[in-house]
C-alpha cells in the first residue's frame, strides 16, 4: 500500500467526507467546492486535520477513535470563544458540531495558525539565533501572563470550573486516579502526596488555567522577533489557581546538562543554548503578573505528581494489553523518574527545581 493510500485510509476511518462536506456547506464558505483533508496530528485523546476548500484553510479537531464520550470539544470551543477579544494568542474558533450523526463524535473548526511548535531541530532563524531563543522563553511567559489577566467571568466562563477550594482537591483527585490504575509499588507516592497535603498554600484570585502549558502546546510565529502565534490544545482548561500553569511549565523545563525530568534520556528543545533558565522565567512571570511565587516549589511538586499519576494510568493500560511497544518501556521509567524529581523538591523543603 502506498503512503498516500495509507493516509487516505486513516482519514476515512475518522471522517465521513460526504457528511462533513454537507455540514461545511451549511456553516462555512465554498459550497460545492472539492474538499481536501490532511491528517496533521494524532494522539490518545484527540485527532487534528487540516481542511482546504475554495482557497480557504481550516483546522478540525475531534476526539480520537474509541475515546469515551465527553464534553471536551464543547469545552475547548467555549474557552477559545471566551478568549476572542483578549490579548491571549489563540486559534480563532469558527464552528462547533455536537451532532454525532455528522462524524460519529463532536468536533470543531478553527482558523489555521501560521506558526510552528518548538521541537528539535528548530527552524531558521531560531536554529542559530541565541537571542531569539531567549526571547521565545520570555514570550512563552508573557502569553501565560496574559491568560492569567483575563476576566473570566466577563468573558462568559462562569460555571466553566470549580475554583472554590481548587487546590484542596488536587491531591485526592490525582491520587484517586492513580489508585484505580496502580499495578506496581511506587514508594515516593506517599511521601509526595503527604507533603502536598500538609503544605497546600492559600489560593489567590482564580483565573483561566490552560492545564498543560508547555512548548508542546504553543505555536510561535515563523519570523523575528519571537512571538507566540497561538496557545493550543485546551482540553485540560478550567478555572482555578493560575500558579498551577507556571508550576507545570517550570517543573517540565529542563536546563542544559540536566537529566530530563521526564526521564528516558531525551534532550528537550529548551535544553539548547540560549533559552532562559527556570529562575529567569519565574522572575519574568512574577514581574509580568505581580503574583508571589513564594510557594513555587509546591506547584512544581504538584505538576510532577499529577503527570506521574496520569502516565501511570497509561502504563497500566499498556501492561494489561501485554504490549512490547517502546512507549511502554519509557513509561516504566518515566513515572518513577517524575516522582523521584518531586521527592527531591520535598527533601529541600519545597525549594523549586
Amino acid at each position: 500500500m502506498t503512503d498516500a493510500r495509507h493516509r487516505e485510509d486513516l482519514v476515512a476511518e475518522l471522517i465521513d467526507r460526504e457528511r462533513l462536506t454537507a455540514w461545511l456547506d451549511d456553516h462555512l464558505p465554498g459550497d460545492g467546492s472539492p474538499l481536501e483533508i490532511e491528517r496533521i496530528t494524532s494522539g490518545a485523546s484527540n485527532e487534528v486535520f487540516e481542511l482546504r476548500r475554495a482557497g480557504e484553510c481550516w483546522v478540525l479537531r475531534r476526539p480520537a477513535r474509541g475515546a469515551p464520550p465527553s464534553d471536551t470539544m464543547a469545552r475547548e470551543f467555549r474557552v477559545l470563544r471566551a478568549l476572542d477579544g483578549t490579548a491571549v494568542p489563540h486559534p480563532t474558533p469558527l464552528a462547533l458540531c455536537t451532532d454525532p450523526e455528522v462524524m460519529g463524535a463532536p468536533f470543531y473548526l478553527m482558523e489555521r495558525v501560521d506558526g510552528f511548535t518548538p521541537r528539535l531541530p528548530l527552524p531558521p532563524p531560531f536554529a542559530d539565533d541565541l537571542t531569539a531563543r531567549h526571547d521565545m522563553g520570555t514570550a512563552l511567559v508573557d502569553a501565560l501572563g496574559e491568560l492569567a489577566a483575563v476576566d473570566w467571568r466577563a468573558a462568559g466562563l462562569a460555571g466553566f470550573g470549580r475554583p472554590d477550594r481548587y487546590l484542596d482537591r488536587q491531591v485526592d483527585r490525582w491520587l484517586g486516579q492513580l489508585e484505580q490504575a496502580r499495578t506496581r509499588d511506587l514508594p515516593a507516592v506517599d511521601v509526595v502526596s503527604e507533603w502536598l497535603r500538609a503544605h497546600t498554600p492559600s489560593m489567590g484570585d482564580a483565573a483561566i488555567l490552560h492545564g498543560d502549558y508547555q512548548f508542546a502546546n504553543v505555536m510561535f510565529r515563523p519570523d523575528l522577533p519571537a512571538r507566540v502565534a497561538a496557545v493550543i490544545d485546551w482540553e485540560q482548561s478550567t478555572i482555578g489557581d493560575p500558579l498551577v500553569d507556571i508550576g507545570w511549565m517550570l517543573a517540565l523545563w529542563d536546563e542544559p546538562g540536566e537529566d530530563p525530568v521526564r526521564g528516558a534520556g531525551e534532550t528537550r528543545v529548551n535544553q539548547q543554548p540560549g533559552f532562559p533558565s527556570r529562575a529567569e522565567l519565574a522572575a519574568s512571570y512574577a514581574a509580568r503578573t505581580g503574583f508571589s511565587l513564594e510557594h513555587l516549589g509546591w506547584y512544581e511538586v504538584l505538576a510532577l505528581f499529577k503527570l506521574a499519576c496520569v502516565l501511570e494510568g497509561a502504563y497500566a493500560r499498556a501492561s494489561t494489553r501485554g504490549t512490547d511497544h517502546p512507549a511502554h518501556a519509557r513509561l516504566e521509567a518515566i513515572v518513577p523518574a517524575l516522582l523521584t524529581s518531586a521527592a527531591r523538591i520535598v527533601e529541600t523543603g519545597g525549594h523549586p527545581r
